[in-house]
């Protein structure tokens, strides 16, 4: 016996009906279905003949809530345009553009895995592990470091002092220096508070830049004794703690990826007003989702501006830029030549310093069992001294060199 296909067990059913004269009700009976189906096959079969009995998508016809080709196509356009916008950013700037209907984050994100920009597998979400935490209002604190990477024509790579408002994330620093030097990132930290006021406090790590409490005697450094005579508090992160100062280094991320550090500029110049156009850009325009998607800009002036907290509705109080200090107090201060080696000769003892800093002149400190060798305000090096022969106090021909406390 051949077994019936669908379509010719609809038709029989069919033909029961219109042949045979029987009711729907007895077919549908016979068949197992509902008097519904029956008088859809007989409605299908008055329509197409027996075509019209064969099965069918269950498919809807229309989906009201499915997004347009005209919108996927520009969700698939934004994200090749920006291969770093999630699918949350795209929908912010879909609703900027006044898209209607907004399609959904997780709409947008089916229309990337179609199109083949993401991939699916690779995905992972973040870990809620670290404590969270944020001042109440602007210039309350600064997060500050130094991040390297601009590629220079000539082969060498620029390094910026970076700054970010911990309260708004509004960049008050990006200066772009040659070299990580305690006089660069101190004129950087001047520019900033020149331009936006004087914070109450500023985080930053541990570098030898930033602050001299470590080092064996613990010296002042530049960067200390701005933030002191200016009234800042100078934080510091504990050893290996770096998500201390978490939004700082989340804002590099955001640099290296959107600013592009990779590319090569042809001089410091250059990629300083590629760099100041960015910052524009990221403070005013671009949407901060750890701020409801509101730009840096906006909660920076309009909580600047609010009524409450020190300093509130008043322009920003301008800095107290230290003048150096040329002279060294005490006896234990010497003055020595770098040799064309780089080499530093105190009391029988050569330390070297670099051969980029031979003809400077540079300032040692003696005390009974260290030397420390200061060049242009910046400790280069702490040697542990090799004898107790007594050291001359020869000075380097020439006016001392600038040398900070």
């Amino acid at each position: 016996m051949r077994e019936l296909s669908v379509a010719e067990q609809r038709y029989r059913a069919v033909l029961e009906v219109i042949a045979e004269g029987r009711t729907v009700g007895e077919v549908a009976a016979q068949w197992s279905v509902s008097r519904q189906t029956v008088h859809a096959w007989l409605a299908r079969y008055e329509a197409e003949g027996l075509d019209g009995l064969a099965d069918r998508s269950h498919r809807p016809a229309s989906c009201p809530h499915q997004m347009s080709g005209v919108t996927e196509a520009l969700v698939v356009e934004l994200r090749r345009a920006h291969p770093y916008w999630g699918a949350r950013r795209i929908v912010v700037e879909l609703a900027r553009k006044q898209v209607d209907p907004l399609p959904s984050e997780s709409g947008v994100y089916r229309a990337l895995v179609r199109a083949g920009v993401i991939d699916p597998a690779r995905r992972h979400r973040r870990k809620q592990v670290w404590k969270r935490w944020e001042l109440a209002a602007p210039m309350e604190l600064w997060q500050m470091d130094v991040v390297g990477g601009f590629a220079l024509a000539d082969g060498s790579r620029a390094k910026a002092l970076t700054g970010i408002d911990d309260h708004s994330r509004f960049c008050v620093s990006a200066r772009l220096m040659p070299r990580e030097r305690t006089q660069a990132v101190c004129d950087g930290l001047v520019a900033a508070l020149q331009a936006h006021g004087v914070p109450e406090q500023i985080l930053t790590d541990n570098g030898k830049v930033f602050t001299g409490r470590f080092f064996h005697p613990p010296v002042e450094v530049l960067f200390d004794r701005i933030c002191r005579e200016n009234g800042v508090d100078h934080l510091l992160t504990a050893p290996r703690s770096p998500t201390t100062t978490g939004k700082i280094e989340r804002f590099h991320r955001t640099l290296r990826t959107e600013f592009d550090t990779a590319r090569v500029f042809t001089s410091i110049t250059v990629a300083q007003q590629a760099l100041d156009e960015w910052v524009g850009y990221y403070n005013t325009q671009r949407p901060h989702q750890s701020l409801d998607d509101a730009v840096p800009a906006e909660r920076f002036t309009r909580d600047l501006d609010g009524e409450g907290g020190q300093g509130r509705g008043e322009p920003p109080r301008q800095p107290r830029v230290p003048r150096p200090r040329t002279e060294r107090p005490g006896e234990q201060w010497v003055t020595r030549k770098v040799t064309t080696n780089g080499v530093v000769c105190v009391g029988w003892q050569q330390v070297s310093v670099g051969l980029h800093r031979a003809g400077s002149r540079a300032d040692v400190l003696v005390t009974d069992r260290l030397l420390q060798f200061w060049v242009d305000g910046e400790l280069l090096k702490t040697v542990a001294r090799d004898n107790d022969r007594p050291i001359r106090k020869k000075r380097a021909a020439g006016n001392r060199p600038t040398v900070l406390t």
